[in-house]
């Protein structure tokens, strides 16, 4: 799917091609179905004009038998057609559904990823320890570039896994297992996929829903109860129907029934509206659950994570999707009421009490569970869309996940969302040297490698692969201080912001917690002074706690932690090269403190003039 080339960059022509030819391949299975559809369209006139024809035809020529059998026939053939015909349209729309797949997926590697629509911008939190400044939710984000899922559950989930990280080193290593395992089910990570996307409205939060499911009414699972209510209305529509075909009962009688059904709907009508209103307001969500199970149930899973989130689908008494087809089923009596004869329908029938007894019923055999099945449809859509990365990248490594102290050890690691623009570089963070200090011109790289080592150390955590031929790293949470701003509406400068931030990391280490930070121009608010004693402080305050960690830094003066430090504080840089009037950046790390110095050159080639004394 992928090559590593020559300087750090990712080939990615190979998978996009494979895509592109599934992408053909749907929409030429398109295009055959649609002239399918025509042509059944047409038969469908056909048969319906013929029918009628042939049976008047028949009917006025006084060949009743034969009109009759020519209607049943022409009525069956009709239905056929129609079913055939529906069925045709479905599977259209789904290759409809798996072409726009593909096609994401082709965008993937040509960097067009930024054109989705969903980039979990409502879960950007400023405040976060790591996720603003690491493009984990929002524009150009990690969670626009993989995330597949369509339901809330599914969405919040990985949300949890990218911002969140477990601490957990054998349940990350479950979901290694179960996401590797996942990565190599392509045509059925897309069906399901494409069984959430085949509604095209967003899925709810279906909390209203399991609530509803948890809660219980004994007084609709009253035995009593429940016959004097389905016995009535059956007595009723008797009445009606002899009134109407014998002399022998009164108009007043059916009357009078009438009356009484209404004033038995009378009692708790608002309950019982709001209860059969929730679901069915949920009705295309637990349509689109029922297929999403039915995938999960028929398919057969190796790795013990997933085996597990299978048998999440299993009761005693039966499997989840036989019954939430019943509840499917129900969904479908209870859109009744959106009818336009619903009214009489209620009354006639006591349509209401005949759904709350189904419903009643169906939520004591398997409420509870309501919620267990969509967090667990939720889970797979979550792990689906981080095997994107092992299935798309199969160069890319699965991190090794150390129970030693304070381990970050990455060899040819790059940016997973530059793709080819991206560069790699070795870097290596143990003890004694838990913090690397790096310094470098102006747009050398010091940014990138830092977002580089976090965004990484995310997906490493998730379970995922990573964008690097080899990666080890041991447990730590992550903090960063980088993307700082002015906040006007709480009268927060961005100095006194990018203090709050520092304070945090302070005050986590400072509670004995293994640290991995990540700190990009700190202080840089304030004088020259002031900057250089406090972030010499800073660091050398954390170097003495369990952290590691990366320092960027314009100050080549704090060079002189890593002698005074004893080699705890390590000095690295980036550099540049000028040909022909022109600056250049190979974007690879180098030992060191930098000796280069640029600012003054990007200040002349935007046209501002600087004497020749003050450049040289």
């Amino acid at each position: 799917m992928q090559l590593f080339i020559k300087g750090g960059k990712w080939l990615n022509i190979i998978g996009e091609k494979f895509y592109e030819k599934r992408k053909s391949h749907y929409l030429n299975l398109i295009k055959k179905q649609q002239k399918v559809i025509s042509t059944m369209s047409t038969i469908r006139f056909i048969i319906f004009f013929a029918g009628i024809l042939i049976t008047s035809f028949l009917y006025t020529k006084k060949y009743v038998y034969l009109s009759i059998s020519s209607f049943l026939v022409f009525l069956i053939l009709f239905v056929f057609i129609v079913t055939l015909h529906r069925k045709v349209k479905k599977n259209k729309n789904y290759a409809v559904v798996i072409s726009k797949i593909n096609d994401n997926s082709a965008k993937r590697f040509n960097g067009k990823w930024k054109e989705f629509s969903d980039s979990g911008k409502e879960f950007i939190d400023d405040n976060h320890n790591y996720s603003s400044d690491l493009d984990i939710f929002g524009k150009g984000s990690l969670f626009q570039w993989i995330n597949t899922s369509n339901t809330y559950f599914g969405r919040e989930k990985l949300k949890a896994s990218l911002s969140s990280c477990s601490k957990n080193i054998g349940k990350i290593r479950k979901r290694q297992e179960a996401i590797r395992e996942l990565s190599k089910k392509l045509k059925w990570r897309q069906k399901f996929e494409a069984e959430g996307k085949v509604i095209h409205e967003k899925i709810k939060d279906p909390a209203p829903m399991i609530e509803i499911a948890k809660s219980r009414n004994p007084l609709y699972t009253n035995i009593g109860f429940i016959l004097m209510f389905k016995i009535l209305p059956l007595v009723t529509c008797s009445m009606i129907v002899l009134h109407f075909t014998t002399k022998n009962v009164s108009r007043s009688v059916p009357l009078a029934l009438i009356a009484l059904q209404i004033f038995l709907l009378i009692p708790k009508a608002g309950q019982r509206f709001r209860s059969l209103g929730v679901v069915y307001e949920f009705k295309n969500s637990i349509k689109i659950y029922d297929k999403m199970i039915k995938l999960i149930e028929k398919e057969k899973f190796n790795s013990t994570h997933l085996t597990k989130l299978k048998s999440n689908l299993i009761n005693d008494k039966n499997t989840a999707s036989k019954q939430i087809v019943k509840l499917v089923k129900l969904c479908d009596s209870i859109s009744q009421r959106r009818n336009s004869m619903y009214i009489i329908i209620n009354i006639l029938f006591l349509w209401d009490y005949q759904c709350m007894f189904a419903l009643e019923k169906w939520k004591n055999e398997c409420g509870d569970d309501l919620g267990k099945w969509i967090n667990t449809i939720g889970e797979f859509e979550e792990l689906c869309s981080l095997s994107i990365i092992n299935h798309d990248y199969p160069k890319w490594c699965i991190p090794k996940i150390t129970e030693d102290e304070l381990v970050f050890e990455a060899f040819k690691m790059a940016h997973p969302l530059l793709g080819d623009k991206g560069v790699n570089n070795n870097l290596i963070m143990r003890k004694p040297s838990t913090i690397g200090l790096i310094t470098g011109s102006n747009m050398s790289g010091k940014s990138t490698l830092l977002r580089t080592s976090g965004i990484n150390l995310v997906l490493a955590y998730s379970g995922s692969a990573v964008c690097a031929e080899s990666f080890c790293c041991s447990m730590m949470e992550i903090y960063t201080c980088m993307r700082v701003s002015d906040n006007l509406e709480k009268n927060i400068s961005s100095f006194y912001a990018e203090l709050l931030k520092i304070k945090n990391i302070v005050k986590a280490s400072k509670e004995k917690k293994e640290i991995f930070f990540l700190l990009d121009e700190i202080f840089k608010g304030t004088n020259s002074l002031d900057r250089h004693m406090g972030a010499k402080v800073l660091i050398n305050s954390l170097s003495k706690e369990k952290t590691l960690g990366l320092v960027s830094t314009h100050d080549l003066e704090l060079g002189d932690l890593q002698e005074e430090s004893n080699n705890k504080i390590k000095n690295y840089h980036f550099r540049e090269y000028y040909k022909n009037n022109q600056i250049y950046f190979d974007y690879k790390l180098q030992n060191g403190i930098s000796k280069t110095r640029n600012a003054l050159y990007l200040m002349k080639m935007a046209g501002i003039e600087i004497k020749n004394d003050m450049y040289n």
